[in-house]
């Protein structure tokens, strides 16, 4: 597809820095603009079908992530060797690394993404609570800046009340953050966060927030254009959450009211104006009993949950990505965005919900049937004889569904889970199916603790 404003196609070839479904995500996008693709693999990848639909690929290492899909100079090689003028980071691996998209620019070679100063920004959590304070957006009571000794953090959380949370300010996933419900076990949380974070992200420095309990988890998707036109696409429920890794998001969230929607809709794009956010993000919120909304992170990148989000407002986000990165102004106003039906997404991974969630690598799937019909969107990788391999993430698949309201958005899920056929290895389907039937999730009265209080593997 060549662009509205200067006849030129929006890029000649466009390099995936990712692998799996969201490798093929990108693929059809770009299929559907006229851009050809490149697809990079490690050696434990040649057989993924991310390899096969690309129009050319190359592979970058060996199986270990850091020497592939983490490896800077080997994705910066495939780019030049094959001629790319711009690269998809995906999400997850290299999606919001600052030296990258900076090394990226360098080469002159488009990052899809945002710039690489808005990257270290919002990814510095402490920084970006400093920027949202800046913006009016609403955030929890907090420590201003990082923590500096353990005393003055004891007399913060004494301060504003338990309980508190300790963040890494470099965090993500979960990893460096610890509850304190008292003094000893904020002492220890303080300790344990800082020690987790080091290891994790090259930096020990953390935190302090007020501990919302049981709060839901709500995120507005963004988008950014370099012309300063910033909307948002409404907002996704993930509060379906275990050790904060999301399992299942939906859209419209199960309380949002056409006043609040706006509430943090506003809020959303007063964030992401105030950084001059370019490409598709998310504002994430911690929204409480009383519909009181707090800002938590930005996420710089494409969510993994983005599909439930186009299926009911029929915007292909990852065009509008490709779009944005070369130039273009946003496809669409605040106006002409409207929300249609309600869409349900679960994250189906190579995991065993009876023993812990605990993965299944080095398994072989022997049986492949996915689901379809109406209001029914698989976006997967796997295929029957799919090996699912102990060096990456255990996601095999996402199956998202839409209905004209949620009971029949819940209804469609089940049906969906039931024809989803896989054998060779344990998946969290049973555990979906379980959520689909449970009279709390049915009546979307519930928080980010709904696994730990309902459920029992």
């Amino acid at each position: 597809m060549v662009s509205a404003e200067t006849g030129k196609p929006l890029f000649k070839k466009i390099l995936i820095a990712n692998r799996g479904e969201v490798a093929l995500r990108v693929i059809r996008a770009c299929r559907e603009l006229g851009i050809r693709t490149v697809a990079v693999y490690s050696t434990a990848d040649t057989d993924s079908l991310h390899v096969r639909f690309a129009d050319e690929h190359i592979c970058i290492g060996p199986p270990a992530s850091q020497d592939s899909y983490l490896s800077i100079p080997n994705i910066i090689s495939a780019a030049e060797i094959t001629g790319a003028d711009a690269v998809h980071p995906g999400y997850g691996f290299l999606a919001e690394n600052s030296v990258f998209a900076h090394i990226c620019e360098e080469c002159r070679i488009t990052f899809i993404g945002p710039r690489p100063e808005i990257i270290d920004q919002m990814g510095d959590k402490a920084k970006a609570r400093e920027t949202m304070v800046r913006a009016n957006v609403p955030v929890t009571p907090g420590t201003d800046g990082i923590v500096r000794n353990i005393d003055e953090a004891v007399a913060f959380a004494e301060k504003i009340g338990y309980p508190v949370i300790v963040k890494a300010v470099a965090g993500g996933g979960g990893r460096g953050m610890r509850i304190g419900t008292d003094e000893n076990s904020l002492r220890a949380g303080i300790v344990t966060a800082q020690a987790e974070a080091a290891v994790a992200f090259g930096n020990d420095a953390v935190f302090i927030e007020k501990y919302l309990v049981n709060p839901k988890h709500v995120e507005i998707q963004v988008l950014g254009d370099s012309r300063g036109n910033v909307i948002h696409l409404g907002e996704r429920d993930c509060s379906i959450q275990r050790r904060h890794q999301k399992l299942i998001e939906e859209t419209p969230c199960p309380v949002m009211t056409d006043e609040l929607r706006e509430r943090m809709g506003a809020a959303a794009v007063d964030a992401a104006t105030a950084v001059g956010y370019t490409g598709a993000g998310t504002i994430e919120f911690l929204l409480d009993s009383d519909r009181n909304f707090y800002f938590m992170e930005m996420n710089t990148r494409i969510q993994v949950e983005h599909p439930v989000t186009e299926v009911v407002t029929n915007v292909d986000i990852v065009k509008e990505q490709i779009r944005i990165a070369a130039g273009q102004a946003l496809s669409y106003t605040q106006d002409e965005i409207i929300w249609d039906g309600h869409a349900i997404e679960v994250r189906i991974n190579a995991e065993d919900p009876d023993r812990g969630f605990m993965p299944c690598p080095g398994k072989t799937i022997e049986v492949y049937h996915p689901p379809g019909g109406p209001g029914v969107r698989v976006d997967s990788h796997a295929y029957r004889e799919y090996y699912i391999s102990p060096h990456y993430d255990s996601m095999i698949a996402k199956l998202i569904v839409r209905g004209h309201n949620r009971p029949e958005a819940v209804q469609r899920m089940v049906r969906a889970l039931d024809e989803y056929i896989i054998e060779g290895v344990k998946t969290t389907i049973p555990f979906h199916k379980w959520v689909m039937q449970n009279p709390t999730f049915r009546r979307g009265d519930f928080g980010t603790n709904f696994i730990d209080k309902e459920y029992e593997s």
